[in-house]
């Protein structure tokens, strides 16, 4: 049996960065779990993409950062959706609908 391809689509992680601190702040590690957990198990964000794309995103003025401790009382940054950041959700949330709605249409019809 063939391994199931579970790779992130392009453009696709900043977003679920987002969403996923669109309820409260996260550290990176607990970002990577709850994309994990809510995908129900099938994506798994890998460190090596994880933090460039929150520097990124911190970068762009979509999230902040600041010092915390984490449950495992570690020091950690935590990282919260700005403004923008929620402006930019919206608007990725709305294109990606789009997107895959087309996409259906394409295969349901092929």
């Amino acid at each position: 049996m063939a391994k199931e391809k579970t790779e992130l689509i392009y453009g696709t992680l900043d977003m679920m960065i987002l969403r996923s601190l669109q309820h409260e702040p996260r550290h990176g590690l607990a970002i990577a779990d709850r994309i994990h957990l809510v995908s129900a198990d099938v994506l798994r964000v890998e460190q090596g993409s994880l933090y460039p794309a929150l520097y990124r995103l911190e970068a762009e003025g979509l999230i902040r950062a600041t010092w915390g401790v984490s449950e495992k009382n570690r020091k950690a940054r935590f990282y919260e959706l700005t403004a923008a950041g929620r402006k930019r959700l919206a608007s990725e949330i709305e294109h990606w609908q789009r997107m895959a709605a087309a996409v259906q249409v394409v295969l349901s019809k092929a």
